[in-house]
């Protein structure tokens, strides 16, 4: 992309930035631009004073996310210290900025006796997990969701009520160009002692079933089951992703450093070297097997983003 002009910022701007130190995957090539505003002010002021002809991604660990290996056009913009604040407020409520990561506000609001501990395991801020209905174990964002504060493109703040949300299954439909910048999340009272052990008993579970040491962004597919708007999980007997994955014979299965994981199918891994080619094509191996032994086509739970290399 040809040089744009960009509007001065309180925060940071830098150009040329390579993506894979900033991926939870370390994959991906290189962003025009990257702004890391200071607070909500100098975001909505950049966004007001940049052309909406220029392309704008918004990242926050990238725990979600395949960034390809060509990188990212236009301006990457990524919430940082300025966006994750934890308050603890009344009626059993918490208000957290968006770059606040998920464990650190399961921990918090635990300190507080609010049961947020479904959010422990969860890899990412929460930002991304509204963005995403993220959810482990039969809890997810939108259970505990009440409102969101976000800029838009043309840089106005509004409020976001859980019917501006739609919430659905790992996914949520936002106005395309709204960034959420704090949440306001509420849940019910427990005992701090009773809700950091539950939090430990996950986290202990979770190691013994999941790849937690390998480089993995989570479950790499969606269920290919139904699931209601409202974030619950319906029938009982609706299939997983990782059950259909090893009955087309794909678990371990690699392609360079990308890994379908040993120790649970619907984790792909990046086993060191892997490029972002090397995941996302492994990724549409994997569709391709399960389609052809069962008919199920499964769809991909982590966004991929970006251009590929052009040689």
């Amino acid at each position: 992309m040809s040089e744009i002009l960009l509007p001065k910022v309180r925060g940071v701007i830098v150009t040329n930035r390579l993506m894979s130190d900033l991926s939870w995957l370390k994959v991906g090539g290189m962003a025009d631009y990257l702004f890391q505003p200071a607070d909500e002010k100098d975001l909505s002021e950049f966004l007001l004073n940049t052309s909406t002809k220029i392309p704008v991604f918004t990242i926050g660990v990238c725990s979600n996310l395949i960034i390809r290996d060509g990188g990212i056009r236009g301006v990457v913009i990524k919430l940082g210290r300025g966006f994750n604040n934890i308050k603890i407020l009344d009626n059993n409520r918490i208000s957290v900025g968006s770059a606040a990561l998920d464990a650190h506000v399961a921990r918090k609001a635990a300190d507080a006796g609010l049961d947020l501990t479904f959010l422990r395991t969860i890899p990412g801020t929460i930002g991304g997990a509204v963005k995403m209905n993220a959810g482990c174990y039969g809890k997810y964002i939108s259970d505990v969701f009440e409102s969101a504060s976000a800029v838009t493109r043309d840089g106005k703040f509004i409020t976001l009520q859980r019917e501006d949300i739609h919430f659905d299954y790992r996914s949520s439909k936002i106005a395309k160009g709204v960034i959420i910048t704090n949440v306001i999340l509420k849940s019910n009272q427990a005992n701090p002692v009773d809700l950091k052990n539950k939090m430990q008993e996950t986290l202990d579970k979770r190691s013994h079933s999941q790849p937690v040491k390998a480089r993995s962004c989570g479950s790499t597919f969606r269920n290919p089951s139904g699931f209601s708007s409202t974030g619950q999980v319906g029938d009982v007997h609706d299939l997983k992703a990782w059950k259909v994955i090893d009955d087309a014979g794909m678990r371990g299965a690699s392609i360079g450093g990308a890994q379908m994981s040993e120790k649970h199918s619907n984790f792909m891994i990046n086993n060191g070297d892997a490029t972002a080619a090397d995941l996302e094509n492994l990724g549409r191996e994997v569709i391709k097997k399960v389609y052809a032994e069962s008919g199920i086509k499964l769809e991909w739970e982590i966004m991929r983003v970006g251009e590929p290399l052009v040689e």
